[in-house]
């Protein structure tokens, strides 16, 4: 009985998603004859309906490691604007990009360990973070291990994504290398961190993404353990949910044979 209310349950969620209507409108963004787009890390919309695009362009460097992120504005008729912070010290790896409820940029970048706040008008407003020094000697890209490394206080280490609170708190993913989440409050200052390397609640491997819901809840897309952790906005651990759906046997592999028996 309890597995055919289970089933008779899973059956109904999928009845009730609802469908999204979209329009897919082919080259939508007008670029000048002399702009590419390299891969695009991440797209955000303003209050206005302008595109926001963080794309991993404008590559200089070696051919290993190379520098990586250019961010684009275009305005809703995919015509474009201008380019933010052309040149900026921040820029190494695009990752992604967020606009908050004033229209300001956040843009963060995993090559540099930076989160980079722009005002409307795309001038730097604050910075969360610090590049590596170029003068260093014998450093180096952050590796990444398995399992992953314990987070190290005062630095970030391959953040991933920004959101925030109805206080307008700030919490930062982070990320690929450090396995927690930061918060700030509203003007930057640091209030607190959780979260250590592990499958158990509240451990991360790769906090990929964030997200607040209206009542203030935190959800962290935890990808290397397949789900997604709600936690409250003080830290605590509240719920999970599970994101362990395999591939469809008739899934066209990308860029070549899928591991395991069939290939």
């Amino acid at each position: 009985m309890a597995a055919a209310a289970s089933f008779g349950g899973a059956v109904l969620a999928q009845q009730n998603v609802p469908e999204i209507a979209f329009e897919s409108v082919p080259n939508f963004l007008k670029l000048p004859p002399d702009l590419y787009l390299g891969e695009v890390a991440g797209v955000a919309v303003n209050s206005k309906g302008h595109v926001f695009v963080f794309s991993r362009g404008n590559t200089t460097g070696p051919a290993y490691g190379a520098a990586a992120a250019q961010l684009l504005e275009f305005d809703r008729e995919g015509r474009y604007v201008r380019e933010i912070g052309k040149n900026l010290y921040a820029w190494s790896f695009a990752h992604a990009i967020r606009i908050d409820k004033d229209d300001n940029i956040w843009a963060i970048d995993k090559g540099s360990d930076m989160i980079i706040e722009f005002n409307p008008q795309g001038r730097v407003k604050m910075v969360f973070g610090r590049k590596k020094e170029a003068s260093d000697e014998n450093d180096g890209p952050w590796t990444h291990v398995n399992p992953p490394r314990p987070a190290v206080n005062g630095q970030f280490r391959q953040p991933t994504d920004v959101t925030w609170d109805l206080e307008g708190n700030i919490f930062i993913s982070d990320g690929y290398v450090n396995s927690r989440v930061a918060r700030f409050s509203a003007n930057g200052d640091w209030i607190a961190q959780w979260g250590q390397p592990g499958k158990g609640p509240g451990e991360f491997n790769t906090p990929h993404s964030i997200a607040a819901d209206a009542n203030g809840n935190i959800y962290v897309a935890d990808r290397g353990n397949r789900r997604i952790q709600v936690f409250d906005h003080e830290g605590t651990f509240l719920r999970e949910m599970k994101i362990d759906v395999p591939a469809p046997r008739d899934a066209q592999p990308w860029m070549g044979p899928r591991p395991g028996p069939e290939t």
